[in-house]
């Protein structure tokens, strides 16, 4: 068994089309008549479905002083219906053998249920249900505040990490709600109340700003008729405009972040630059800045890792990461952990000139072949998992990009050269558009 997938695999490699029309024929595309987007992934090799909405509505769509507010209304939304106990709709998932959720992010907010196929309908008429017929009382948003408070307290507060990302995030935008932390600052949090979330409620949740992805043991057609039997019928919102933000201005000034804490246990650096997203239509400089990310620091074999891990022993991990599923600007962010006895300025001044010297001597062929093959890999391992399918069109269609994007993002990964992700580093990893933070102990000293 194990030989002929490995056989499978380096056929499947070595024909790079194969990848690209596998995708394309196992998704389609709709738009019901209130506006709503439909995406169906087919995949019927087991008797289960996913189901999810994505509101494309998350914390950076938040009205100013009410950060927070979208992933709060995330929580209420488990709340009643006119035809639904508070806690009734995730109480019948499980009745019926399955697992439901939901999570907010900058650009968006999911919910989702994965059960077996022939509950789909049943599922579809749960989530339309509080699309629109959200009931909240006074006294389940005081409890879910305290909720999302205490949420707050375990994954920031009581985290010295936690609190020093969010200081590294608020210093790199200096005018963009991605600076604001998605589940909220602590002061504002505490203020949010039922007329906060309605009004984001309103605003937000509608078919004409959702896109239903299902993905599983499904048709089309089947999918096609239970959407329009019970997202169909929901008008559309004719006050969901198209989403402007607060742009980030010129960043011509290099920003330092210093956070002190008794609790840290490892100190180390970490460095952010303000780069691109991915666009549709205009997805070039966005991957190479992907397989910049990959080559820098991702494997045993990455150029930072050799150098600072492996020949000169200043660290003990090195890693660089570059999401660019984003509506607007994202960033490239790189971190170093010293090795023992290694302070921090020593280890950034390791950090700076390693990556000058990666931008002189440019990229090694063969590592580039290995990470392209390693992706190849990687993609077609992934369409084995519908969630992670669902999750990839979901992030991306709320975050600015189309079908078409998505499915060309694979094969425009394969044609990156390493001269594109030189020119990638030489124009993004520039001192102006960056954040370098210090995580150190109470008793350390900056020199």
């Amino acid at each position: 068994m194990l030989i002929s997938r490995a056989a499978a695999l380096v056929a499947m490699l070595c024909a790079p089309p194969v990848l690209a029309q596998t995708m394309a024929d196992a998704v389609t595309e709709f738009e019901l008549d209130n506006g709503m987007q439909v995406i169906v992934v087919e995949d019927h090799r087991a008797p289960v479905v996913q189901h999810m909405v994505w509101y494309r509505a998350g914390s950076a769509d938040e009205p100013a002083g009410s950060s927070g507010i979208a992933h709060f209304l995330e929580h209420l939304m488990f709340k009643g219906t006119d035809t639904l106990e508070s806690g009734e709709l995730s109480s019948t998932v499980a009745a019926n053998g399955g697992r439901d959720n939901a999570f907010t992010s900058y650009d968006y907010t999911a919910y989702f249920q994965r059960v077996a196929a022939d509950r789909l309908g049943l599922m579809m008429q749960m989530e339309a249900d509080r699309m629109r017929n959200l009931r909240m009382t006074e006294d389940e948003i005081l409890s879910e505040r305290n909720v999302i408070l205490e949420e707050r307290n375990q994954r920031v507060d009581n985290n010295p990490r936690g609190l020093f990302n969010e200081q590294l995030n608020a210093a790199q935008y200096l005018n963009h709600r991605y600076g604001v932390p998605i589940i909220g600052w602590r002061h504002e949090m505490e203020t949010l109340d039922r007329e906060a979330a309605i009004e984001f409620y309103d605003r937000h949740y509608a078919p004409n700003n959702a896109v239903l992805v299902v993905s599983g043991d499904v048709t089309p057609d089947e999918v096609l008729a239970l959407a329009r039997e019970h997202y169909g019928p929901i008008p559309a919102n004719p006050d969901i405009t198209e989403r402007v933000r607060p742009q980030e201005p010129p960043q011509n000034a290099e920003r330092r972040v210093i956070y002190r804490d008794a609790r840290v246990a490892q100190p180390y650096v970490a460095r952010s630059y303000l780069a691109p997203e991915r666009n549709s239509g205009d997805q070039d400089k966005a991957a190479a800045l992907f397989l910049l990310s990959d080559v820098l620091g991702s494997g045993p074999t990455a150029y930072l890792k050799q150098v600072l891990e492996y020949d000169q022993k200043v660290a003990t991990y090195v890693g660089a990461f570059y999401s660019g599923v984003s509506l607007d600007q994202t960033s490239f962010d790189l971190v170093i952990v010293p090795a023992e006895g290694v302070s921090l300025e020593d280890a950034e001044a390791a950090l700076d000139a390693a990556i000058a010297s990666f931008i002189e001597t440019g990229v090694d062929p063969e590592q580039l072949d290995r990470i392209k093959m390693q992706l190849r890999a990687s993609q077609i391992y992934a369409l084995d998992n519908v969630d992670g399918i669902a999750n990839l069109y979901g992030r991306a269609l709320t975050s600015g990009l189309t079908v078409e994007d998505i499915e060309a993002w694979p094969e425009l990964l394969q044609t990156v050269t390493g001269e594109d992700i030189v020119e990638a580093a030489r124009s993004v990893l520039v001192p102006e558009t960056s954040v370098t933070g210090w995580l150190m102990q109470d008793k350390e000293v900056t020199q």
